[in-house]
């Protein structure tokens, strides 16, 4: 109440009234995370009352990059590559295009990929997990990191169909091996 214009909990904790004896807003601030499997089955709920049963449900997964070059305490940075390699965190986004003529999209899954993972596996167990919980057939849409045998490997086991961009120089890969 003494403090009108904290639009945040750092503003707050700036007010002199402001006592950290009490560890109560860093907990709530923890508990508040869902439940990932329960968020998907909303989703998954919300999206049979828009998409008839025998129509594909077409997702984007993209791989993005928040770079943090001097976050130097900052846990589990990797090197990323974003128009050449920086240090930050990696994220993966699933996400349902509802239109074919639209803009928008409702992410279903932003999370953050750890050092022990990479984009691809960090996309494969979001694809998965929403194919698990969808009734509708999924086709996922990628980009070209994604356009590889790595891709299709990790996604062997996953009922979706997948449309994924190939480098623009992957045909001299193919065109060089002999098969």
């Amino acid at each position: 109440m003494t403090t009108r214009n904290a639009s945040c909990l750092a503003e707050f904790s700036l007010s002199p009234l402001f006592n950290r004896q009490w560890s109560s807003i860093y907990e709530a601030l923890q508990d508040c995370r869902p439940d990932r499997k329960k968020l998907m089955e909303l989703y998954r709920e919300q999206l049979e009352q828009q998409v008839p049963a025998t129509e594909h449900i077409l997702v984007a997964i993209d791989h993005t990059v928040w770079g943090r070059p001097d976050a130097k305490t900052l846990k589990d940075r990797t090197h990323e590559y974003q128009g050449g390699v920086i240090i930050g965190q990696g994220y993966s986004t699933i996400a349902w295009i509802p239109e074919a003529h639209g803009s928008w999209a409702l992410p279903l899954l932003h999370e953050r990929i750890s050092s022990g993972s990479s984009p691809i596996l960090q996309a494969a167990s979001q694809l998965k997990l929403f194919c698990e919980q969808s009734l509708n057939p999924v086709l996922a849409v990628l980009d070209r990191e994604y356009g590889n045998a790595t891709w299709v490997l990790a996604q062997a086991d996953i009922q979706a169909d997948c449309l994924m961009r190939v480098r623009k120089n992957a045909w001299k890969v193919v065109g060089t091996t002999s098969l």
